[in-house]
């Protein structure tokens, strides 16, 4: 925990993510990203200088088997304010629409359903748990499937919502957070969705992994191409660049 929110920190810092008084709403689906932005970013308020409150929702999208009492019970620990709010993203997307590629529309369903939930409550920041290997693969997903140079920004205000989006995970890898959620047995609620794990972005996780194992460090450098080519990315001190990126393992 200490290294994730010492990184979370940086990129707080870097991206000014954090104003003194906020509440900042954590899109918590019950993945283990979302799990481990929830316990970093309660843990980062607890000695923060500036204080934010924090305030977990969940989107109940209608898929059967899905149980968030131990999420509610984590946030009882946290001594976090939890909603579940229900949608009909589930039926619209599979039931109405019989999408083939739903991928698409449920991510536009879920950002607007998530914007409007947060809304509702007086909050006007978003934190999502995108981490260092979201933003790699959605920078070759664009690339590749879009002939592109696109991804997300560490922080995105959104004016005709009055919204703003921050993605305090940035630097940090997957392996850390599968780690932590292990070790500690966090409460993963696995998601029953029929094309979980089989999406282009799936694809896109897999070659890179492939190319890891025969050209070490590729994210990496993966990473310092898109913050140099993306607009949003551009640190105010370039110089502790280095410092931003995870470090090898010996």
């Amino acid at each position: 925990m200490k290294k994730i929110v010492g990184l979370m920190r940086r990129a707080v810092e870097d991206y000014n993510m954090i104003e003194e008084g906020e509440r900042i709403a954590v899109g918590v689906s019950g993945g283990k990203d979302s799990l481990m932005l929830l316990c970093a970013l309660s843990k980062l308020a607890e000695f923060y200088p500036k204080k934010f409150e924090v305030v977990a929702i969940t989107l109940d999208m209608g898929f059967s088997g899905m149980d968030f009492s131990p999420v509610s019970k984590l946030c009882e620990e946290l001594k976090v304010e939890y909603h579940i709010d229900k949608t009909d993203i589930k039926k619209i997307v599979f039931d109405i629409r019989k999408e083939k590629n739903p991928c698409a529309l449920c991510a536009n369903l879920r950002r607007g359903a998530l914007h409007s939930a947060a809304k509702e409550r007086g909050i006007s920041k978003i934190a999502l748990g995108h981490h260092f290997d979201d933003a790699v693969d959605t920078f070759m997903l664009s690339l590749i499937y879009e002939g592109r140079l696109g991804g997300f920004s560490p922080k995105t205000y959104l004016d005709r919502r009055d919204i703003t989006l921050i993605r305090p995970l940035i630097y940090v890898e997957e392996k850390d957070i599968k780690n932590y959620v292990n070790k500690n047995s966090l409460p993963v609620v696995k998601s029953t969705c029929t094309v979980d794990g089989n999406s282009k972005r799936q694809y896109i996780k897999d070659l890179i992994s492939y190319i890891d194992t025969d050209s070490p460090e590729v994210k990496k450098r993966l990473f310092t191409a898109m913050r140099n080519s993306l607009n949003g990315w551009k640190v105010d001190n370039l110089s502790k660049t280095a410092d931003r990126l995870p470090k090898k393992e010996e």
